[in-house]
């Protein structure tokens, strides 16, 4: 607890926050009650992700979260529940079934799955594996006539290493003591050869899609990135309407690759069967859907607001239980219960389930641009084809009238395990804050007031233009060894009473960032 003692001393003097903060201990009590012994969290996860199941973007199994999540909310007492469009966030696509099968030089069946985006195969198909590797315009011209009937293995073989760590974890006291420390950020560059690569990859990857379905391949395997038959998974072909999405594209467990691979290797000749069930709803951009609720203000500060939310969207071969079912789930359990202890908050709470954010934080910053502040499109065409990190120039904020009525953003997507504490994000003034609103939840474990800068998920939508956003200190279980973007992120490896205690220090949280007198200080916004 060193550093955080320290930035309480620190802050003191210049801030003006030297005095206790204030925190309802009769409120926390009932919502302990509520949410350790009444608790719906695991009914919720329950029902988004073994019976909604995956939720890729723009998917109908997306819009099914939309519409039950909004009922549930209703059914909560919530006002002001709707859905709130996000524009062209591209095509919708669904899978449903896939299977790889060698049929020589013996009979096996292969553990493969599809990513997303990328097309189905209309029913069984049969090719020879070949290896070939495609990676710029000198390799097109290599295999050019050659491919037609293939199955392309695109990776090398890759040996296998057993992990030497384990596979679930939790923080103990040395962990926990080494996140206080904070290490000094290094300078910040734009890399030129970086940035040349990104765009090569960008201009060569609809050439390479293209170039696939004209040599008439039939499909293409890529290697798992996780060893022990864990298939990890994302995207592929094209969410554009318009470009080219290129042929089936699946992800094989890798020691069935190297199955293949070595197969290959020995000149022998392997046929493989492939059969993919998947499909694009159309070939248009469609719009994508954030679902809002409200708890309104009742005292002085109404028409201010605290936030809270998680990404809804998953990804498509598990259930998305933990990434990010489980941060949805303890997001709704967190308003549920403080509608249930009879809350009355002077603002008003907010809570997102976010579309999108695996494709890019698409759907909170499109939130935060609309209704709080972003900075302006560039003018320069060749600044305005890069993603906003390497743009050279941002500009200057352009703020709405909301920008100044927004107190916090809190967000929880490290999958299942229990808050052990929270990021402040480099912002020392809320540190002591922060340490007074934990002292309550010391007890189930929730301890430390870090001042590192946590990043890739949906706080940071509001971090980047000044409005306080963070995300919680979670335990890591076994969320990156097993679940993260594979087929095993399903409800079994999310843990009941972690979603219960993490359910109830972001419903406490978000009460007292109401409560509180003063809005929640602010960290200076740097601007390019």
């Amino acid at each position: 607890m060193l550093v955080t003692a320290l930035l309480v001393a620190g802050v003191a003097g210049t801030q003006g926050v030297s005095a206790q903060e204030k925190v309802d201990l009769d409120m926390t009590g009932r919502i302990r009650a509520e949410a350790f012994n009444r608790s719906q969290v695991m009914a919720t996860l329950n029902h988004l992700t073994d019976e909604i199941g995956p939720r890729l973007t723009n998917s109908p199994s997306m819009a099914e979260a939309n519409r039950w999540t909004r009922s549930k909310f209703s059914e909560w007492g919530l006002s002001n529940v709707h859905d709130e469009a996000v524009d062209d966030i591209g095509r919708g696509w669904s899978f449903n079934d896939a299977g790889v099968e060698m049929l020589s030089p013996r009979v096996m069946p292969l553990h493969a799955l599809p990513k997303a985006w990328t097309p189905g195969t209309t029913g069984a198909v049969e090719g020879e594996a070949i290896y070939a590797k495609l990676q710029n315009k000198g390799d097109l011209e290599k295999w050019k006539g050659k491919l037609k009937g293939k199955v392309l293995f695109t990776d090398e073989l890759r040996p296998y290493k057993p992990n030497e760590k384990s596979d679930f974890s939790r923080h103990d006291h040395d962990s926990l003591e080494e996140l206080l420390s904070y290490p000094l950020p290094t300078e910040r560059t734009r890399d030129a050869s970086m940035l040349a690569q990104y765009l090569e990859r960008m201009k060569f990857g609809p050439e390479l899609n293209q170039f696939l379905i004209d040599e008439g391949v039939v499909a293409t395997m890529s290697i798992s990135s996780w060893n022990d038959g864990i298939v990890r998974v994302m995207g592929g072909g094209s969410r554009k309407a318009g470009e080219s999405v290129g042929v089936p594209a699946l992800v094989m467990m890798a020691e069935h690759y190297n199955t293949v691979m070595r197969a290959l290797d020995r000149k022998e000749t392997v046929k493989l069967r492939v059969n993919v069930d998947a499909r694009f709803l159309d070939d248009a951009n469609r719009p994508g859907y954030n679902t809002i609720a409200e708890i309104p203000g009742t005292g002085p500060n109404k028409n201010e607001v605290v936030m809270l939310g998680a990404h809804m969207d998953s990804w498509h071969t598990g259930s998305g239980a933990n990434d990010n079912g489980a941060g949805v789930a303890v997001m709704m359990e967190a308003v549920r219960i403080l509608k249930a202890v009879g809350a009355r908050p002077n603002r008003t709470i907010r809570v997102a389930l976010w579309t999108g954010e695996e494709q890019g934080l698409i759907g909170s910053q499109a939130y935060v641009a609309k209704h709080f502040a972003a900075y302006p499109e560039p003018t320069d065409p060749a600044q305005k084809a890069l993603p906003a990190a390497f743009r050279t120039n941002k500009g200057k904020l352009v703020k709405t009238g909301d920008y100044e009525k927004i107190t916090a953003y809190f967000n929880l997507d490290n999958g299942s395990g229990k808050i052990r504490g929270i990021y402040a994000q480099e912002n020392l003034a809320i540190a002591p804050i922060f340490e007074d609103w934990l002292k309550p939840w010391n007890d189930v474990g929730a301890t430390i007031v870090t001042q590192r800068n946590t990043g890739s998920t949906d706080h940071v939508s509001f971090d980047r233009v000044g409005i306080p956003g963070f995300q919680f200190v979670q335990d890591q279980l076994d969320y990156f060894s097993h679940v993260h973007h594979t087929h095993l992120d399903v409800q079994d490896h999310a843990v009941a009473d972690d979603l219960k205690q993490a359910s109830a220090i972001v419903a406490s949280f978000v009460y007292n960032a109401a409560q509180r007198p003063s809005k929640l200080p602010r960290k200076m916004l740097v601007e390019d």
